[in-house]
């Protein structure tokens, strides 16, 4: 009992260290696209510049091409470049709030899958979370200011969300058994189709590429582009997602994705520090029932089943569903392999998530 605590709060940290992580990609990537880059060259310069980094990890666990390419496929496909490209199509038609909170619906869908399609116990504390953190979210993006319904901008941004719920389901996939999925080698190639996909979206030939030699201004600050550049590539991506899938498979799907949900209070909060932009009352109550939701989430882990419970169409384990292996990996529901989805950010403003864009 005492090792599932510790374990359990160690994934926390990890969570929140991923949340951190997340959450200053769109600080750091701001003044970069202030400065005359364009958002989708960002994403583009994130996710490829990660990718080259994850490029010896991923020739090391090449072996995953043949034993997991489905699931390879599938991260990169949903959990780095589907998030961004549905997020980036979405607030061209609505506003970056109001994309932002759909996005964030991520971790009710997460739920959902886990009760309807897995046929497992989801905790009332998982769902209060899910709700408070919604609502706080609802918030710190002061949905108000920009409310517009657009029909096609509100399912390009569900796009979003459900890719953002695929990330956490597949950061989970492959967390034991024999034929376990690596979650570094899972992420190095997600990464790699990500940027694949991205670089036929973006077209970065046509980049300034003579921006990332000069200085950009950052709250009334010069500073190195090539810094920024680091931050976003390094920290705020693959920092992030090597946290990220670690603290999934650590806690559960729907505990982490509730914690995600930080990433916006922090992304704010870190806007307001660091590039001096205003922080109002509604958001500072609505960061503090973010928090609120993610504590009461994770306080509580979902009962273990009497017996065998369906993972999935035709599939059956007896895994329950909380804690930790002595190995580290969490016993949470089917397995489900690696890492997170894209990050994001807004030239408008508003400073999204690390997992969304820039």
């Amino acid at each position: 009992m005492q090792q599932a605590s510790s374990g359990k709060s160690a994934g926390l940290a990890i969570a929140l260290v991923s949340a951190f992580a997340f959450g200053g990609s769109g600080v750091a990537a701001k003044p970069l696209i202030e400065a005359g880059l364009d958002p989708l060259h960002v994403v583009w310069l994130r996710v490829a510049g990660a990718a080259l980094i994850m490029l010896p990890l991923a020739w090391r666990h090449r072996d995953l091409v043949r034993r997991k390419p489905v699931l390879l496929l599938g991260f990169g496909l949903l959990a780095v470049a589907g998030v961004q490209a549905f997020y980036f199509a979405s607030i061209s038609r609505i506003p970056v709030g109001v994309a932002l909170l759909v996005e964030y619906l991520g971790p009710a869908l997460v739920l959902g899958w886990i009760r309807f399609v897995q046929r497992r116990p989801v905790t009332r504390a998982a769902a209060v979370g899910v709700v408070l953190a919604v609502t706080g979210l609802a918030c710190v993006v002061e949905v108000w200011a920009g409310l517009g319904f657009d029909v096609l901008g509100l399912l390009l941004a569900l796009g979003a969300a459900c890719c953002q719920a695929c990330y956490f389901i597949l950061s989970d996939h492959g967390a034991d058994g024999e034929d376990r999925a690596d979650p570094l080698g899972v992420i190095a190639y997600g990464l790699l189709v990500g940027a694949a996909v991205l670089t036929l979206v973006a077209r970065p030939w046509g980049m300034d590429f003579s921006i990332l030699g000069g200085e950009v201004g950052m709250g009334g600050t010069r500073v190195a582009a090539w810094l920024l550049l680091g931050w976003v590539v390094l920290l705020a991506t693959v920092l992030a997602y090597v946290t990220g899938v670690v603290s999934v498979r650590m806690l559960s799907p729907q505990v982490a994705g509730v914690v995600a949900c930080l990433e916006a209070v922090i992304a704010t909060v870190l806007a307001w520090v660091l590039l001096r932009e205003h922080l109002s009352l509604p958001q500072i109550l609505g960061g503090a029932l973010v928090l609120g939701g993610a504590l009461i989430a994770q306080s509580q882990a979902p009962k273990a089943p009497s017996g065998p419970i369906a993972s999935g169409p035709g599939t059956e384990t007896s895994r329950p569903p909380g804690g930790a292996d002595p190995h580290g990996q969490p016993a949470t529901a089917p397995a489900v392999a690696t890492v997170n989805a894209a990050g994001e950010d807004t030239s408008e403003g508003e400073l999204s998530a690390g997992r969304t864009g820039t």
